[in-house]
C-alpha cells in the first residue's frame, strides 16, 4: 500500500509494512521505515489540527443555532402575559352600566314617563317637606317686589336688601311716589338696580292706577305690570294667593331637562310639557320641589350624585359626584348645615333644622 493513505487507515498501513520489512529482511532500508515513520506523524498532525477546527465550527453553529432559539424563547415569555391580560380582558365581562346609563337608553313611553316624574315628586316631597318660598314676604305686594328683585341674583341678596325698601316704602302707593335716586341706593346691592329701581317704581303706579294698589289676583293681570312676567306671575299666584302654578327658573329648567320630563328650552313651553305631567293642585309644591333640590344637591357644575334621593330615578346620575362621602361635601343650605337663606323662614323650617340667614353685611356660611 502507498505511504500516502487516508488518515483512517494510515496507522495500520504503517504497521502492515513494518511487518513486511520485519519478514523480508535486507530488502527495506533504514531510510524506508524512517520515511514511513514521518509519513504517520504528518497523518497524526493532519488529524489533530483538524479535530479542533471541527470542534470550534461545531460549537459556533450549536451556539448560533441556540441564539435564535433562546431569542423566541424569551420573546414567548415576554408575550406570555400580555396574552394572558389580552384573553382576561376579552373573556371579563362588560362593565355594568350605571342605573342611569341604562335607563337613558331605554325608550320611555309617555305613561312611564308620568309615573317616574311624579314619583320623583313625591319623594323630593319626603326629602323637602318644609319647601317653600325663598323670599321674606308678609304680603303680596312685598312678594312681588321682591320676586322682580329676585333677576340676576340670589334670593338672600333680595332677603338682606328689601328690610330697608319696605321700611321705607311700605306700600304701591309709597314706592310709585318715591325718588328714584333714593330707591337705586337701596337697591345697588342686588345688582342692576337701576332697571330694578325703574321696574319696582313702575309696577307700584300701575297697581295704584289700574287696581286701586291691590296686587290682582289674575295670571292675565298681573303680566301687563312692568318687569311682570310669567314665571314671577306664578310665584305671586302660587305662594300669595294659594293658586297653582309652575315657576320656570334656572334652577327648574336645569333639572327638568336632566330628569329628561321634556326637551324644551323656552319657559312657556317647558312650563306647559311639565304641567301635563302633574294634577294642577301639584304644579305650586312641584315647583319648589324642584328648585330647592336644584340649589341643595342637583347643582349645575356638580350634582352630589353620591346622596341624591332619587338616584334610581335619574336618567343623568354619575353626571356629578357618586362617592358619598365626597359628595356629602357638596351639599348647600340646611342639608349642608349651612344657614338658609331667608332672614324669617317658617317655623318649619326651623323645626327641621334650618337656620335664618344673616342680615346684610355678616358672613352667610353658605
Amino acid at each position: 500500500m502507498p505511504v500516502r493513505a487516508q488518515a483512517k487507515g494510515a496507522a495500520r498501513v504503517v504497521v502492515r509494512r513494518d511487518s513486511a520489512v520485519g519478514e523480508q529482511g535486507s530488502d527495506t532500508g533504514p531510510s524506508e521505515r524512517k520515511k514511513a515513520t514521518k509519513a504517520a506523524e504528518a497523518v497524526k498532525k493532519v488529524a489533530a489540527a483538524k479535530t479542533p477546527a471541527a470542534t470550534a465550527e461545531k460549537a459556533a453553529v450549536k451556539k448560533a443555532a441556540a441564539k435564535p432559539a433562546a431569542a423566541k424563547k424569551a420573546a414567548a415569555k415576554k408575550a406570555a402575559p400580555e396574552k394572558v391580560a389580552a384573553a382576561a380582558k376579552k373573556a371579563a365581562p362588560a362593565k355594568a352600566a350605571t342605573p342611569a346609563k341604562a335607563a337613558a337608553r331605554k325608550p320611555e313611553s309617555q305613561t312611564a314617563l308620568v309615573r317616574r316624574a311624579r314619583r320623583i315628586n313625591r319623594e323630593l316631597g319626603e326629602v323637602y317637606p318644609y319647601a317653600h318660598p325663598e323670599l321674606d314676604f308678609v304680603n303680596p305686594f312685598q312678594l312681588l317686589v321682591a320676586t322682580v328683585l329676585s333677576a340676576q341674583t340670589t334670593d338672600l341678596r333680595v332677603n338682606q336688601t328689601t328690610p330697608t325698601l319696605f321700611a321705607k316704602y311700605p306700600t304701591p302707593e309709597d314706592l310709585a311716589a318715591a325718588n328714584p335716586e333714593e330707591v337705586e341706593e337701596i337697591l345697588r346691592p342686588c345688582g342692576f338696580f337701576r332697571a330694578k329701581t325703574k321696574s319696582v317704581i313702575g309696577l307700584s303706579k300701575g297697581l295704584v292706577e289700574q287696581f286701586g294698589g291691590e296686587v290682582p289676583g289674575r295670571l292675565e293681570d298681573l303680566v301687563k305690570l312692568p318687569g311682570v312676567g310669567r314665571k314671577t306671575a306664578f310665584v305671586v299666584l302660587g305662594n300669595a294667593f294659594g293658586r297653582p302654578g309652575i315657576t320656570v327658573d334656572t334652577h327648574f329648567q336645569r333639572l327638568v331637562r336632566r330628569w329628561q320630563w321634556t326637551e324644551e328650552t323656552d319657559p312657556d313651553k317647558i312650563e306647559a310639557a311639565v304641567g301635563a305631567l302633574f294634577p294642577k293642585s301639584d304644579w305650586t309644591d312641584l315647583s319648589h320641589h324642584v328648585i330647592w333640590h336644584g340649589r341643595r344637591m342637583c347643582h349645575a357644575r356638580k350634582p352630589a350624585c353620591g346622596v341624591c334621593p332619587i338616584a334610581p330615578l335619574c336618567p343623568a346620575y354619575g353626571e356629578g359626584e357618586t362617592d358619598p362621602e365626597k359628595a356629602k361635601k357638596l351639599l348647600k343650605y340646611e342639608k349642608g348645615g349651612f344657614p338658609g337663606q331667608r332672614l324669617n323662614p317658617p317655623q318649619a323650617y326651623l323645626d327641621a333644622g334650618g337656620k335664618p340667614a344673616p342680615p346684610l353685611g355678616a358672613a352667610s356660611g353658605t
